[in-house]
């Protein structure tokens, strides 16, 4: 059954116009500056410090650097971080 989801999702969202990040369960990524970062469609915090936030997703995880982290809001599926942001990076399982 997952090979067939696998095979039929990305066909609904190239021929049915539907959003790729929704449909194929990628995170969505907003960068405001160098000072807020939202991030949505995540399955969970791994790692947080001051200085690193690393979260779980479908493929993988997220990894975001830098200094002065203040966790803004989270949530199940949404987290907002602030502070001064150095590098986000996508980390392949």
């Amino acid at each position: 059954m997952k090979k067939w989801q696998q095979h039929i999702r990305p066909w609904l969202v190239k021929y049915l116009a539907l959003p790729s990040d929704v449909m194929l369960e990628l995170p969505r990524i907003t960068i405001i500056g160098q000072i807020h970062v939202y991030i949505e469609n995540h399955q969970g915090l791994a790692t947080y410090s001051d200085t690193e936030l690393r979260l779980k997703t479908n493929k993988g995880f997220i990894q975001i650097t830098g200094s002065s982290f203040v966790l803004k809001m989270m949530l199940p599926e949404e987290i907002l971080l602030e502070g001064t942001i150095t590098e986000v990076k996508f980390i392949p399982d």
